[in-house]
């Protein structure tokens, strides 16, 4: 595999998990966010990956030539909570208020996850800048 190609993989995972952090960051940030109504509840959103393999052009040459990780779209989850506080100004005529059925512990959890994966990528074109280094000293040498 060609170093211009683990760059554009290690890339576009690093790009891909900025969206995922950025996601989550909302998530976080709109966890208590109350509201009046079911429907006018914050909805907690979550990033769709996929893999993307690009084919060698030629027919006849079978090989990999590139892939990336492409983010296909930011959707809505469904679901909110009703908490019974009175006093709350928002509340409705029955006492309740509308909150987004966000876990905070497990939004850290996939935060922590994004956050090593992207780190990875970091390391990995690292070392490829590594072993280029390496290869124009060899050159050098002979």
């Amino acid at each position: 595999m060609a170093f211009e190609a683990i760059y554009q993989i290690s890339s576009s995972a690093m790009a891909a998990q900025t969206v995922r952090l950025n996601t989550i960051a909302s998530n976080l940030a709109n966890a208590e966010t109350p509201a009046t109504a079911e429907d006018s509840t914050y909805k907690a959103r979550r990033p769709v990956f996929a893999s993307v393999y690009n084919s060698a052009q030629n027919p006849h040459h079978s090989a990999l030539q590139s892939a990336r990780v492409q983010v296909l779209d930011v959707v809505e989850t469904s679901g909110a909570n009703q908490r019974y506080q009175p006093g709350h100004p928002l509340a409705d005529s029955s006492g309740y208020v509308w909150y987004p059925e966000i876990n905070v512990v497990e939004e850290m959890a996939d935060m922590m996850s994004a956050s090593r994966n992207f780190e990875t990528n970091v390391e990995v074109l690292n070392n490829v800048k590594s072993m280029q280094q390496s290869l124009l000293r060899l050159g050098e040498a002979s």
